[in-house]
C-alpha cells in the first residue's frame, strides 16, 4: 500500500502542474488579443483623425499654411515696415448647419454686406470647410458667436499690417489674403523659401527673426513729401525718386508716384490722371530715354579713356548734320567751348564732338561696363531690361550721348553715377542691409579715381553755373552737384516737344561724397508764367528740397564758406 500510495502522489501532483499550464497559455492569449484589439482600435483611430485632419483643411489649403506668419520687416534703424496682426476669420462646416435660412438670416444681422444668395448656396449641402468672410476685427468675432449658430467656426490667421501705407508702398509690394508675398519685398521673400517655411507649418505662431532693410525712413518720408508735392506744383502726371550710399549700394528711399496702399490691395489699379496700374515702379521697371543726364556718361568715358582732356575745346558754332537732320543746342552758345562749358550749358553739339573723339564704338563698350546693357541685379522682382542698341551707327552714338535713342531705368543711372563719385568704383544697389566690408567685395572699377575727381568737379561746377542753379538754391551749403535732362517723350512714333520727362541726376555732398540720387518728373508744366519746364525748373528744384531736409538726419553739415568750392572747381578750369 504505502508503495501505491506513493506512486499516487507524484501522479496527482503533475496534473495539477499541467491544469495551471494551460490556464496561464490562455491567459497570455487573451492578453495578446486584448493588445491587439487596443492597437486597433488606436490605429482605427489615428486614421480617423488623419481624415479628419486632412478634412479640416479650408477649400483646399491646409490650416498650418493659413495660420503662417511672416517676419516683421524693418528699415535700418530699427522702425516697423511691416508687422502680422492676428485676425479671425470666419469659416463653415455646412453638413453641421441644421437651419440654413435661420443661419443666413442671422449670419447677415453682423455682416449686412453679404450677398444672401451667395451666402445660402456656401451653407448648403455636405463640403467640409468653406470660407464666409477672412480678417475680421474681434468685435465682429464676439457678436457672431453670440449668434449661436452651429456649424460656423473661427480661425486665427495672420494679417499683414504696413504702418506707413503709401509712402513704402514701391518697396514692400503686397501680399493676398493669404498672407503670400505678390510684389515688392515681400514676393521677393516668399521666393527665398519663406514660403517653404509656411508650407511645412514652421512659421506658424513662432516669433521670426526680424528683415532689416537699407531703407531710411526719416528719409523716405522726406521723399515722398517732396515728390507728392511735385505732382501739385508742376502738374505733371508722375514722380520718382530714389537715393543710394554710393559706398555700400544700400538704398535709402525709394518712390513712386502714384502708387497704392500695401494694407488695401484694391488701390492697385485705381484710376489716377488716366493711369490705372499704380503698381508700376518707376525707377526699377520704366525705363526712359534720360536725356542730357547721359552727358555725364558720355564725358567720364571719354575723360578716362585719355582720349579727351578736360581742358580740350571743341567747336559747337554750327549743329552737327547728318544727312538730312541737323542736331542742334537749345539756347546755344555757337561758339568754341571748353569740356567744362559744354557740360554746364548742356551742348549738344560738344557732347557729340566729345563722344566723335573718344569714338563711337569705344563709347558704345563703356556703357556695357557701366552695366546699360544688362537688367540691374536687384532684390525687387519688378524689373525691366534696357533697350540699347547692340551696335551704334554714327548718328544712333550721336543721340545716345545726350541720352536719346536709348532707355534705361533711373537705377541704371544711380548706379553709374554712384560709381563715377565713389573713385570709380561701381557697386551692386541692395535693398537689404550691406555692411562696407562686404560692399568693397563687389566694386566693379568702371573709370580712375581721377577721372572720379574730374566728373566731381563737372557736377558742382553744373549746381553753381550750369542748369542745376535752382537746385543749389535750395541745398545751398551741402555741396551737391548734377546734371539735369530734359527729354522729349515719344507720341506715337515722333517725339513731342509739348511732352518731355524731367530727371537730376545728383551726388552729395561732392568734398567727400557719400549719396548718389535721380529724380524724375513726368510731363512736369510750369509752376508759374515766370517758370520754366525743362528739368532744372522741376526735378532739380526737388531735388535741392529733398537734401535740404535730408542731409542733416544723414550727419551731413552745411559749410558756406567758398573754400571747400575753390577746391571742387579751380577757377582756371571754370
Amino acid at each position: 500500500m504505502a508503495i501505491i500510495t506513493a506512486g499516487d502522489a507524484p501522479i496527482a501532483l503533475d496534473g495539477t502542474r499541467k491544469a495551471r499550464g494551460n490556464l496561464t497559455k490562455a491567459r497570455i492569449r487573451w492578453v495578446i488579443f486584448a493588445l491587439v484589439l487596443i492597437f486597433g482600435i488606436v490605429s482605427a483611430r489615428l486614421i480617423q483623425l488623419g481624415a479628419t485632419v486632412s478634412d479640416s483643411a479650408i477649400e483646399g489649403v491646409a490650416r498650418d499654411i493659413i495660420t503662417a506668419s511672416r517676419p516683421p520687416i524693418l528699415d535700418r534703424n530699427g522702425l516697423e515696415m511691416a508687422v502680422d496682426i492676428r485676425v479671425p476669420s470666419l469659416f463653415a462646416e455646412p453638413r453641421r448647419i441644421i437651419d440654413v435660412e435661420e443661419a443666413v438670416q442671422k449670419l447677415r444681422t453682423v455682416l449686412p454686406d453679404l450677398d444672401e444668395d451667395w451666402l445660402r448656396k456656401r451653407l448648403t449641402g455636405d463640403k467640409g470647410f468653406v470660407w464666409i468672410k477672412r480678417e475680421l476685427t474681434p468685435a465682429i468675432e464676439e457678436k457672431i458667436f453670440n449668434l449661436g449658430v452651429p456649424g460656423l467656426d473661427f480661425v486665427t490667421e495672420s494679417k499683414r499690417f504696413y504702418p506707413d501705407g503709401r509712402e513704402t508702398s514701391h518697396i514692400m509690394g503686397a501680399v493676398n489674403i493669404d498672407n503670400q508675398g505678390t510684389m515688392g519685398i515681400e514676393k521677393h521673400m516668399d521666393d527665398e523659401d519663406l514660403a517653404l517655411l509656411q508650407s511645412l507649418g514652421l512659421a506658424r505662431g513662432n516669433e521670426m527673426t526680424p528683415v532689416n532693410l537699407s531703407i531710411d525712413l526719416r528719409v523716405q518720408h522726406a521723399m515722398y513729401e517732396q515728390l507728392t508735392d511735385a505732382l501739385t506744383r508742376y502738374k505733371a502726371i508722375a514722380a520718382a525718386g530714389v537715393m543710394m550710399d554710393i559706398k555700400t549700394g544700400e538704398i535709402i528711399a525709394m518712390a513712386s508716384l502714384p502708387d497704392f496702399d500695401s494694407n488695401d490691395p484694391s488701390t492697385l489699379f485705381q484710376d489716377y490722371d488716366g493711369l490705372k496700374n499704380q503698381r508700376f515702379n518707376r525707377i526699377t521697371s520704366g525705363i526712359y530715354e534720360l536725356g542730357s543726364t547721359f552727358k555725364t556718361v558720355t564725358m567720364a568715358g571719354a575723360l578716362d579713356s585719355g582720349l579727351v582732356r578736360i581742358t580740350d575745346k571743341f567747336d559747337a558754332r554750327f549743329g552737327v548734320r547728318f544727312g538730312r537732320f541737323t542736331i542742334d543746342d537749345f539756347h546755344g552758345k555757337h561758339r568754341i567751348l571748353s569740356v567744362p562749358e559744354i557740360y554746364k550749358y548742356s551742348s549738344n553739339i560738344g557732347t557729340i564732338h566729345v563722344m566723335q573723339q573718344f569714338g563711337k564704338d569705344n563709347f558704345r563698350s563703356f556703357l556695357s561696363k557701366v552695366g546699360f546693357d544688362t537688367q540691374v541685379p536687384f532684390e525687387l522682382p519688378e524689373m525691366r531690361k534696357p533697350n540699347v542698341p547692340a551696335k551704334f551707327s554714327e548718328i544712333v552714338a550721336a543721340t545716345a550721348s545726350f541720352g536719346h535713342g536709348l532707355s534705361i531705368s533711373p537705377l541704371h543711372m544711380l548706379r553709374a553715377v554712384a560709381g563715377f563719385v565713389n573713385d570709380g568704383n561701381m557697386v551692386t544697389p541692395t535693398i537689404y542691409r550691406r555692411s562696407l566690408e562686404d560692399a568693397k567685395k563687389l566694386y566693379v572699377p568702371v573709370i580712375k579715381p581721377e577721372t572720379s575727381r574730374e566728373i566731381r568737379y563737372l557736377m558742382r561746377l553744373n549746381a553753381l553755373e550750369g542748369s542745376g542753379t535752382r537746385m543749389n538754391k535750395f541745398a545751398n551749403g551741402y555741396r551737391v552737384g548734377g546734371k539735369t535732362g530734359t527729354a522729349e517723350k515719344v507720341v506715337g512714333k515722333v517725339y513731342s516737344s509739348s511732352q518731355t520727362l524731367a530727371v537730376f541726376a545728383s551726388a552729395f555732398p561732392l568734398d567727400n561724397p557719400e549719396y548718389a540720387m535721380v529724380i524724375l518728373v513726368d510731363n512736369p508744366q510750369n509752376e508759374n508764367p515766370q517758370s520754366g519746364h525743362t528739368a532744372g525748373w522741376n526735378a532739380g528744384e526737388v531735388t535741392g528740397r529733398i537734401v535740404q531736409r535730408v542731409a542733416p538726419m544723414l550727419g551731413i553739415s552745411p559749410d558756406f564758406s567758398d573754400m571747400l568750392d575753390d577746391e571742387l572747381v579751380p577757377a582756371e578750369l571754370r
